[in-house]
């Protein structure tokens, strides 16, 4: 009787420890990602990488005999490294399916949806979070509400959300004077026809990496092959040299030097919602069809991820204010202002076209 009960206690035992064990394993999974990479709360630059000129063989104004090409390959793709190094590889590269792909870009969103997540997840037991991001043509904030249901995967699109949002801010600020270098313009390279896919596959790549159970970095890495290959991406650098060479005097010209902003003959200004790459003739994955992205918009309960947000511009006199809101008295704008300011850069592109035709 005593051995039986003593076999009794030890399987309730054995199960009590078998669900502890189960339990762990569960949390240990749904655990926030480690950064292998010392401070990942030190707010990264807006643009981490330097951003590649599309086109090849680009003279420049300020070195004569010059020439730029910003191409790379699959086999010169190294490891992804949080906030950036030179052993990555970066530069343009051509995919059958998603198009031109600058991977400077591309690491530059994933990493800023990692260090966005970082912020949301640390703030949610206070339920707001409110940052100063700098001056990029004015001043810029953030401010979020962060409620408890939450789930850590509505915190992961919120934060690729936000990135996203702040990479067409990019695009528009440099289109209105806004320049990391002073005095050197950068609407040269202001929606250059791969930069809006090229930021949202970053933003993708950055949430499927938070939600893998691998470190970031290594996640990242290994998402990105996985991506290039089932975007159909060429082989080597020359391959992608002859896709731009295919689109020169199309959607780009060697005609003029950078940075002038005559270099690109077309531009890419649908930014939102579900993005279609731009792909070249001939060169079109003849099995598979092109690659749509989609911006993540909602929550798992189905709210709408831009309401739990703010992202704050106050806008220096180089944009043309009155003229795009005339009927505000100060010069605040948000996310939601975007559509006006886009509509603005069409306008601006038409009487740019119609001069020089």
């Amino acid at each position: 009787m005593q051995q039986l009960k003593f076999q009794t206690l030890k399987a309730i035992k054995n199960i009590l420890l078998s669900l502890t064990l189960t339990i762990l394993t569960i949390n240990l999974q749904a655990k926030a990602p480690v950064f292998p990479i010392g401070q990942p709360d030190n707010k990264p630059n807006r643009i981490i990488r330097t951003c590649c000129s599309f086109g090849t063989e680009m003279q420049l104004m300020a070195i004569p005999g010059f020439k730029l090409t910003e191409t790379t390959s699959i086999e010169k793709i190294g490891p992804h490294h949080y906030l950036g190094n030179e052993s990555e590889g970066n530069g343009i590269i051509y995919s059958r399916r998603g198009g031109f792909i600058d991977m400077g870009h591309l690491r530059d969103q994933a990493d800023w949806t990692a260090y966005l997540y970082t912020q949301l997840l640390e703030n949610k037991s206070s339920g707001t979070l409110s940052m100063v991001l700098g001056r990029e043509g004015g001043e810029k904030n953030l401010n979020v509400s962060i409620p408890s249901s939450m789930t850590d995967n509505d915190l992961i699109n919120l934060a690729g959300k936000i990135a996203y949002d702040l990479s067409v801010w990019h695009e528009i600020a440099t289109w209105f004077g806004a320049s990391t270098i002073p005095f050197v313009p950068e609407r040269y390279s202001s929606f250059s026809v791969e930069d809006a896919y090229s930021n949202l596959l970053g933003v993708n790549i950055g949430i499927q990496a938070l939600q893998s159970e691998l470190p970031y970095e290594k996640a990242v890495t290994l998402i990105i092959a996985e991506t290039l290959k089932s975007l159909d991406a060429v082989s080597n650098e020359a391959e992608t040299f002859l896709a731009m060479e295919d689109v020169r005097d199309i959607w780009w010209t060697r005609e003029k030097k950078l940075p002038s902003s005559r270099v690109l003959l077309q531009r890419q200004l649908h930014v939102y919602d579900c993005l279609q790459p731009w792909l070249v003739p001939g060169w079109i994955s003849t099995n598979q069809q092109q690659s749509e992205l989609n911006l993540p918009q909602y929550t798992s309960d189905g709210q709408a991820l831009n309401k739990f947000y703010e992202l704050e511009f106050k806008l220096n006199h180089k944009f043309p204010f009155r003229k795009m809101f005339p009927e505000r008295k100060d010069r605040n704008i948000t996310q939601n202002d975007f559509n006006r300011l886009l509509a603005q850069v069409a306008v601006e592109l038409t009487k740019k076209d119609s001069l020089y035709r």
